[in-house]
């Protein structure tokens, strides 16, 4: 069985989530945006064994904390999608212009694909490519526990930005529309901020899906 814990970090309240299996109690930080300390007090807490990093996109405020976490555990960093790739490279950019601390550039231990899947013990997260916030967003989905980690995509009530290098508001809703929604009413995502909420709830209900 799935399990998780949202822990939100940085002055941007970014939803970094603790992920495990019940039965092997291995887990995954999905965007580790920073406050590694904080992230990894949470993994202690829930008494589970950190094996891998899981990114959506390659924002700052989601990616901050990641290098620091794998170098100091010697885990793996897997995703996003390649066509991120410039984002990792403007992190230092990224970090001196929004007022963050120090943070140097990486490579994924693993560029992600639409259509493959990663695992974190014994559960099976679909990853989706999702572009439009940015080129190369994945979402991880898990199908057993009807739970998708949404990062910058959808959110309660709204969707994320385009208006960054590379964005497209077009693609972004279709992604939306053709590759979130179908999944069903009932699966719960866990947004990059802010509250969760259904497919469902966000079909009915978010003025840019209506």
């Amino acid at each position: 069985m799935l399990k998780y814990r949202v822990v939100p970090v940085t002055s941007y309240q970014q939803n970094c989530s603790l992920v495990w299996c019940s039965v092997t109690h291995k887990a995954a930080l999905i965007d580790p945006g920073g406050e590694f300390e904080l992230l990894l007090k949470a993994v202690s807490e829930e008494g589970v064994q950190l094996e891998k990093l899981l990114i959506t996109h390659g924002h700052l405020d989601h990616v901050g904390g990641a290098k620091e976490i794998a170098d100091r555990l010697n885990i793996p960093i897997i995703g996003p999608h390649q066509a991120d790739a410039f984002w990792l490279e403007w992190l230092p950019s990224q970090a001196e212009m929004f007022g963050f601390p120090d943070v140097e550039t990486f490579i994924p231990s693993r560029w992600l694909l639409h259509g493959e899947q990663v695992t974190v013990g014994n559960e099976v997260f679909d990853v989706i490519h999702c572009p439009g916030h940015t080129p190369g967003h994945v979402i991880f989905y898990n199908a057993a526990s009807s739970i998708a980690f949404t990062g910058d995509v959808l959110f309660q009530n709204s969707i994320g930005r385009t208006d960054f290098p590379k964005g497209d508001y077009d693609t972004l809703i279709a992604c939306i529309k053709e590759k979130l929604l179908p999944l069903g009413d009932n699966v719960i995502f866990i947004p990059g901020h802010g509250p969760s909420s259904t497919f469902g709830i966000e079909r009915e209900n978010n003025p840019f899906l209506i």
